[in-house]
């Protein structure tokens, strides 16, 4: 059995007007200092960002959202924030950026595996839920 190590993690959501209050989940960035471990998965739906401003700019917002992840992995091609160390890219992405494209407030766990951890967190509070038959 693996050693359980802690987490830390942010949802990102989708904010399309600021002073409405209402967001769509769209993506999990999670760090694990002691397994050195950075990722994030995204999900864009557009049908629920539709519903809620059908006027969004999805190119904008897809873009933003592609680039998570090239950043956690420390893509040279996604720019200066990518050579950061882990920590401080985390701490980066985690930190309020956009007025439509937000972190939501850091929370922390246990975890054996950080990537099933991040897999379960993008299941149960990013995708949408199944249809039951």
């Amino acid at each position: 059995m693996l050693a359980r190590n802690s987490f830390e993690y942010s949802i990102i959501r989708i904010v399309p007007r600021v002073e409405r209050g209402e967001f769509v989940n769209a993506g999990v960035v999670l760090f694990s200092r002691p397994r050195r471990f950075l990722d994030a998965r995204v999900h864009l739906d557009p049908a629920r960002l539709a519903a809620l401003a059908p006027d969004l700019d999805l190119a904008a917002v897809r873009s933003h959202l592609e680039l998570i992840p090239r950043l956690c992995a420390g893509d040279g091609e996604a720019g200066p924030i990518a050579r950061l160390s882990q920590a401080e890219r985390f701490h980066w992405l985690v930190a309020p950026q956009s007025t439509i494209v937000q972190p939501s407030p850091v929370h922390s766990g246990l975890c054996d595996n950080p990537s099933d951890a991040l897999e379960r967190l993008l299941k149960s509070m990013v995708l949408p839920p199944m249809a039951s038959s």
